[in-house]
């Protein structure tokens, strides 16, 4: 197979950004005299978008609707100014994109996290690598849900299995196994191996420049 594009996640795959989501959350948290949770936690709170993140944070019995969207509206509004405070690449990204623009591959970044910061945050860290760049608009189409990523492949002008998936998470090897993609995974991230051979990872990368042996 030629593959003509990568389509990466963001959270975890091309970024470590849990610090800023967790100390987002945890500001929350404090000022509604709740616990807070370690950054280790919160790896395991990621992956379902910032209102699945909230729900899970959120003591047990403060899961309420009312609770639960003022404490998401408080979320966005805190982590919407702070999300690049702590937010880096992680080592070897930079390197793999600019190996695979000089490939003329086609790059993408979709992410389950809310489009308007998906945005932000690539286009931040990684200006003139994406396009096109999508995140959460809406929640029926939350990734494993492979809608979003099918219509990214007719933008592109590509056959889905002409495009690897890459991320960290169950959901992300799932969404490239429903879309038909090829499902790479990378352990740097917020799961582990385990985990994503057990949903469908057909190849697992140990560093980024791993990447360029799959093409």
């Amino acid at each position: 197979m030629i593959y003509k594009a990568v389509i990466f996640d963001l959270d975890g795959t091309l970024v470590n950004s849990i610090e800023d989501l967790a100390d987002a959350m945890n500001k929350v948290l404090t000022s509604n005299n709740y616990p807070t949770h370690s950054y280790d936690a919160y790896k395991y709170f990621v992956g379902s978008g910032i209102r699945s993140l909230v729900i899970k944070a959120l003591p047990e019995n403060q899961r309420d609707d009312a609770q639960i969207n003022s404490c998401f509206e408080a979320m966005v509004s805190i982590y919407s100014k702070e999300c690049i405070n702590k937010t880096k690449p992680y080592a070897g990204i930079i390197d793999l994109l600019n190996q695979l623009k000089a490939r003329n591959l086609k790059l993408s970044v979709l992410s389950n996290k809310a489009d308007v910061l998906t945005k932000k945050i690539t286009l931040a860290l990684f200006p003139d690598y994406f396009e096109p760049i999508l995140g959460l608009k809406l929640e029926a189409h939350k990734k494993p849900n492979p809608v979003v990523v099918l219509d990214m492949c007719k933008k592109l002008n590509i056959q889905p299995e002409e495009a690897m998936y890459v991320g960290d998470t169950a959901i992300d090897m799932q969404t490239a196994n429903n879309a038909n993609m090829l499902a790479v995974g990378v352990p740097w991230g917020f799961r582990d191996k385990k985990e994503l051979i057990e949903n469908g990872a057909k190849h697992i990368l140990n560093h980024p420049l791993d990447l360029i042996a799959l093409l």
